[in-house]
């Protein structure tokens, strides 16, 4: 309990990882844990759940799109984040990634999209390790906001002054 509430303490940003099904149906989950991993190849990472159905039906496609919410989107992290909501693509605009036709969603502050390099265990979790192969982020002058996760609650991030 002491590492979780220690960890807690680091704020992250908040990102939604999407594909398309063979299907094509729309599937993503939210994630805490993303980060750039390298600039020569761009590689970007995250870190699902091994036990996610989600991620499993991502991890089939070959591809993602990492979409960075801006802290107007707090309810999709909550919509993406609970597996007790079907679908969690209900309500929620969005157009497919022009590489990989995997969802970009409305209003994301940024998004990436990319093909599965490699995925690693990672105890509880997997390392899912993502080629860059498109990506984009909202104009600068709309002062995008990203969306935080800080011990449990769900905030903005304010410059100093």
């Amino acid at each position: 309990m002491t590492y979780r509430k220690v960890l807690g303490h680091f704020p992250t940003g908040v990102s939604v990882v999407t594909a398309t099904t063979a299907e094509g149906r729309p599937v993503g989950l939210t994630i805490g844990s993303f980060t750039s991993v390298s600039l020569d190849p761009p590689l970007v990472g995250f870190l699902p759940m091994v036990n996610s159905e989600r991620w499993a039906a991502i991890n089939a496609t070959g591809s993602f799109v990492v979409n960075e919410l801006g802290a107007h989107q707090a309810h999709l992290c909550w919509q993406f984040a609970k597996s007790s909501i079907i679908d969690p693509f209900e309500g929620v605009d969005w157009h497919p990634s022009p590489i990989t036709g995997s969802p970009i969603i409305d209003g994301a502050i940024a998004w990436i999209d990319c093909e599965i390099e490699g995925v690693i265990d990672a105890g509880d979790h997997h390392f899912v390790l993502g080629r860059v192969l498109e990506l984009e982020h909202s104009p600068l002058e709309s002062e995008p906001n990203p969306l935080l996760f800080y011990r449990g609650q769900l905030g903005r991030f304010h410059p100093h002054e």
